[in-house]
């Protein structure tokens, strides 16, 4: 024999009952048709936010891609691409030890994260853009001549050029992930945008100090 306490949920919330007895069977799961409300954390920044039965059955994402998820990767394969290019000219063009250092944090960043979204493509049985995709109007990325300009630069002048690219280019990915965030539907591709807006925020603060310094 033992008490077991039991919360009544109705019109008065936070009834209590407290019943001597056996417990003859354990407590029933929660519903899936429940009627409760459920809290939604924010993002950073945001107030958490009270949703319906309903809202939440749609408000986490799935393990189902949609076109938006699909497009994103493969769109963020080309742009990562294109930062592993400049990224890689910084060693023996770069004065600054600071950007060398910088270069190889995004290559260590992005070459990984080119993997995951080329396999989790071909898992999906979708395209792999080849080395050569055309990104016209893609946010950020660099033009044929200004990468050749980059090429051809060296110390300082590599510095500032490689800067103003890298942030503007940064700033497209943090769009791009913007986008899919709002539209996708994927699990794995919102926690793979959010990472790269968080990572590639926190690296446009340093490469705005580091101009600074120029």
């Amino acid at each position: 024999m033992r008490s077991a306490l039991i919360v009544i949920a109705g019109p008065v919330i936070g009834t209590v009952l407290v019943l001597s007895g056996c417990t003859s069977s354990p407590p029933q799961a929660p519903r899936a048709d429940s009627t409760a409300p459920v809290i939604a954390p924010g993002r950073p920044g945001e107030q958490a936010k009270t949703l319906s039965p309903g809202e939440a059955a749609t408000a986490a994402p799935t393990p189902t891609a949609n076109a938006a998820d699909v497009t994103y990767v493969q769109d963020m394969i080309v742009h990562h691409r294109q930062a592993l290019d400049m990224a890689l000219l910084a060693p023996n063009r770069a004065d600054s030890a600071k950007l060398k250092s910088l270069a190889d944090r995004i290559k260590a960043a992005q070459g990984p994260e080119i993997q995951f979204m080329t396999g989790w493509l071909r898992d999906l049985d979708q395209k792999v853009p080849d080395h050569h995709a055309a990104h016209e109007g893609m946010p950020g990325m660099a033009t044929p001549e200004q990468l050749e300009a980059l090429k051809a630069a060296k110390g300082k002048d590599f510095d500032r050029m490689f800067l103003e690219l890298m942030i503007n280019h940064h700033l497209g990915a943090i769009k791009m992930s913007e986008q899919v965030l709002s539209s996708g539907s994927h699990i794995r591709i919102e926690e793979l945008a959010g990472d790269v807006s968080v990572t590639q925020a926190a690296e446009i603060r340093r490469m705005q100090e580091m101009q600074a310094a120029l």
